[in-house]
C-alpha cells in the first residue's frame, strides 16, 4: 500500500465538500439536493465511479465549478468519492441536503480552508483515509475572541 497527500486545488475563498457515496445516480441526486437549497447557489460536482465504465461523472450549474470539481475528483481518484464546489452559499447551507441523499455514506469535510486528502493506493484501487482541513489551533479563545465570534455571527445573519 502507498500513501499520498492530494491537495484540493481551489481558490482561497472557495468552499468545497468532499464525501463518499455508492451509486451511479449519486450525481443526479446530489445535483437535485443542491438546486433545492437556494436559487442563488452556484455549484459544480464530480463523482468517481468505482465499477462499470469507471468514469468521473459530473454536473452543476456553473461550468467553471464543474471543471474544478472534475480536476479534483480525478486527482483524488478514489472510487465513489465525490467533490462539490459551492459559490454564493456555504457548506452550512447544503450539508443537511447532501447528507439526506440516500446513497451518501459520509462527508469527509466541508470547508473553505486549504485541504489535503490522505489517499491510500492498493492493487485494487484508491481510498480516502481522511483529510487535513486547515491548520492546527495556536491557542484558546479569550473573552474578547468570544465577543468577536458572536458579533461576526450576527453581522453575517446566522444569529439574532
Amino acid at each position: 500500500m502507498e500513501l499520498e497527500l492530494v491537495p484540493i486545488d481551489k481558490p482561497d475563498d472557495m468552499n468545497v465538500v468532499l464525501g463518499h457515496a455508492h451509486f451511479v445516480k449519486t450525481v443526479e441526486d446530489l445535483h437535485e439536493a443542491l438546486v433545492g437549497t437556494s436559487p442563488h447557489l452556484r455549484f459544480g460536482l464530480a463523482f468517481c465511479e468505482a465499477s462499470g465504465a469507471r468514469l468521473v461523472r459530473r454536473s452543476g450549474n456553473d461550468p467553471e465549478l464543474v471543471d474544478l470539481a472534475v480536476r479534483n475528483a480525478r486527482a483524488v481518484g478514489a472510487g465513489h468519492a465525490f467533490v462539490v464546489f459551492v459559490r454564493e452559499g456555504y457548506p452550512l447551507n447544503v450539508l443537511n441536503a447532501l447528507k439526506a441523499v440516500p446513497e451518501v455514506c459520509t462527508i469527509h469535510c466541508a470547508t473553505a480552508n486549504p485541504v489535503e486528502v490522505v489517499v491510500a493506493e492498493t492493487g485494487l484501487g484508491r481510498a480516502v483515509l481522511g483529510v487535513v482541513d486547515g491548520s492546527p489551533p495556536v491557542g484558546t479563545e479569550t473573552e474578547a475572541d468570544v465577543a468577536e465570534r458572536r458579533d461576526l455571527l450576527r453581522r453575517i445573519g446566522y444569529k439574532l
